[in-house]
């Protein structure tokens, strides 16, 4: 790992869930890690547990400035891996929430993502190795009421990584989507009390995005979740899936006219 996509790796959305578990597990194989979240003291706990080297950036990935600081940390770093796992989802009926909202969402989880790759990628395509992981979401597969926005985001990041793989292969730079589905992530817990069937854990997703990393575009974890993946996608009818999506986030939405609950936010 550390010969392929070494010697650094930087984790956006590291400070719990999947972003920490990727980050444990990239530090066990030997990579240093760059941790980058907004709150920095589960970043600075997080870092005190791994056993390489770690430097840790508090940012608001959601804002421009926020992704500079998060390039002007890592200036002087080789940065083999990029793992973006920072996400905003905006919970409730797309006419009654904030726009500022669905506004934090597109630039936390597009904008953001375009301007990491586009400063990461080209080093790692000139010197032949590298990698780039963009974390989405089943709910990207189709429409998703109650998660509008957010599952648009979802469909537009992993739409770009097929197309990076398409791309940066013959390069030598592998480029995934890990398109998961429920995580038992304290985000997820947070807005979820019931868990869903089928759900994974953190580690099993970063398993499995690690296992299929440099041999094919995109992976979904967890068993169920890919037969899940499969229906919804080439089998059922678009309309009877997105209804199937709606009522899966019914808890979520609330009534149409409801004022939308908390979001669980970024990490």
């Amino acid at each position: 790992m550390r010969d392929r996509y070494g010697p650094w790796a930087l984790v956006a959305g590291a400070s719990e869930g999947i972003g920490a578990a990727f980050a444990t597990a990239l530090s066990d194989k030997g990579l240093d890690v760059v941790l980058v979240a907004r709150r920095p003291e589960p970043l600075a706990a997080l870092a005190g547990r791994l056993p390489g080297r770690t430097v840790t950036v508090t940012a608001d990935l959601s804002t421009v400035d926020g992704v500079e600081a998060v390039f002007a940390a890592t200036a002087g770093l080789d940065v083999g891996l990029v793992v973006h796992n920072a996400a905003y989802s905006p919970i409730g009926g797309f006419t009654v929430l904030d726009p500022a909202e669905t506004t934090r969402a597109l630039d936390l989880n597009c904008r953001s993502l375009l301007l990491m790759a586009r400063h990461y990628l080209p080093p790692m395509a000139a010197r032949g190795r590298g990698g780039f992981v963009v974390m989405s979401s089943l709910a990207g597969q189709q429409g998703s009421p109650g998660i509008a926005a957010y599952a648009a985001t979802k469909a537009f990041g992993a739409v770009l990584a097929e197309g990076l793989w398409g791309e940066l292969r013959a390069s030598g730079v592998d480029v995934l989507t890990c398109v998961a589905g429920a995580v038992s992530t304290p985000g997820l817990g947070r807005t979820m009390p019931k868990r869903a069937p089928g759900t994974v854990a953190p580690d099993e997703v970063v398993e499995a995005a690690l296992a299929a990393l440099g041999r094919r575009p995109r992976t979904v974890p967890g068993s169920l979740m890919r037969v899940s993946s499969a229906l919804m996608s080439r089998l059922l009818p678009r309309r009877a899936a997105i209804g199937a999506m709606a009522r899966a986030s019914r808890d979520l939405a609330g009534p149409p006219a409801a004022s939308p609950p908390a979001s669980p936010g970024p990490v």
